[in-house]
């Protein structure tokens, strides 16, 4: 049977930039909206059978509630706890039951934590989060038809998908973690609340991509240089007085003055160290990894990051192939 998946974040769209910021709330029952437009295009895109990542909210299964899409459903077998494993393992589970493209609701650290286990799955990531620059914001209907002919193979990886790159995070030279987007040096001892939004406490910006009209920090390396995902090159600025100095917004609503005293383009495979100690690294806008005194911590830049599908480019091939 051919077959896709999909991972909805029940808690995308609800961190505390709600409360620090002028971020809309992004609530469950239009993210069931969302899943039902999703059944119908894949199965019109010739898929048989969805897995899902089960929830407290149900939404996959209130989804079906009304649908005319006849598809089979089934949920992920692993145990939910409420928190982002949960899209690892499901992302993880989903690549053995050998899914042909797997569709994420969610924002950029949703998409992070089911890249974690499933990175050779194609990933449709739809935007349902709060800074999202590495998922789409588009049509679900259309997301999928596209995830539908990806995975049903009637439009290839080669002429529908593409690998950005991505960081990671060396701790004594072993890769310990990854971020899509950005990694950013943040001057806390401890995770705590999981965002942030205070750029004085920021000292180090890594970046995959950077556009003047991003969010979130990639937007600050945006008003220097524009880096597309595709690129192998990354940026990474040091912050502190004696720069540039320039706005960006690094959150819905939120515009904060930044200082940039150096900038230098990453190269892949090339550590860059992390130089503050007793400080928290934040991935993809979300505090992760700890470094301690003495720590070695090191960011580089990787051209293996998840395969992605390319929306665009699918459904053309489709139109040129009249698959549709």
């Amino acid at each position: 049977m051919t077959t896709a998946g999909i991972i909805a974040n029940p808690i995308s769209g609800k961190d505390i930039r709600r409360l620090v910021a002028h971020g809309s709330v992004f609530d469950n029952q239009e993210k069931v909206r969302i899943v039902r437009r999703l059944l119908m295009g894949m199965e019109v895109a010739g898929i048989q059978r969805v897995l899902y990542m089960p929830d407290e909210y149900h939404m996959v299964p209130r989804a079906l509630r009304g649908c005319r899409a006849k598809v089979e459903t089934q949920p992920a077998a692993i145990r939910i706890y409420g928190d982002q494993t949960d899209s690892t393992r499901a992302g993880s589970w989903m690549a053995d039951q050998d899914v042909g493209c797997i569709v994420v609701l969610g924002g950029d650290g949703t998409c992070r934590a089911v890249a974690k286990g499933s990175a050779r799955v194609p990933m449709l990531p739809i935007s349902t989060g709060t800074n999202n620059v590495f998922p789409y914001m588009m049509e679900a209907t259309v997301a999928g038809l596209a995830a539908g002919l990806i995975a049903s193979g009637r439009v290839s990886h080669s002429e529908g998908t593409f690998t950005p790159c991505q960081l990671e995070v060396l701790r004594q030279d072993k890769v310990v973690d990854i971020a899509l987007v950005d990694a950013a040096v943040y001057n806390e001892r401890f995770i705590a609340a999981r965002a942030i939004w205070e750029m004085e406490k920021v000292s180090q910006i890594f970046l995959t991509r950077a556009r003047p009209d991003a969010i979130g920090l990639s937007a600050v390396g945006g008003q220097l240089h524009t880096i597309e995902p595709g690129e192998p090159r990354g940026l990474h600025l040091r912050l502190g007085p004696g720069g540039r100095s320039l706005m960006a917004p690094i959150a819905p609503g939120l515009i904060a003055a930044v200082s940039i005293s150096e900038e230098a383009f990453m190269a892949p495979g090339v550590p860059v160290p992390v130089t503050t100690s007793g400080c928290v690294l934040a991935l993809d806008g979300e505090r992760e990894v700890e470094v301690r005194q003495g720590d070695s911590v090191a960011v580089q830049l990787s051209t293996q990051g998840p395969l992605v599908v390319d929306v665009g480019r699918t459904m053309a091939a489709a139109r040129d192939r009249r698959l549709l």
